[in-house]
């Protein structure tokens, strides 16, 4: 499935729950779709818990070192 397709599934999602819903509903939607997305990219591999975790000094000064 393109990423066009998932694109406007996910408007769609998002604009029916603002219209049955309300503005509470959209903000519920979207929450819940921003988590789902980041825990769909933990299952593919292409995120680390540690990248949440770690500071960005720490990698320019490691960088640095190399």
């Amino acid at each position: 499935m393109s990423m066009a397709v998932i694109g406007l599934a996910v408007g769609m999602a998002l604009g029916f729950a603002g219209y049955f819903g309300g503005f509470g509903a959209f903000l519920l939607v979207a929450a819940l779709g921003a988590v789902g997305f980041v825990a769909g990219k933990f299952l593919d591999g292409d995120l680390e818990p540690g990248e949440f975790f770690r500071s960005r000094d720490r990698d320019r000064d490691r960088d640095r070192r190399r």
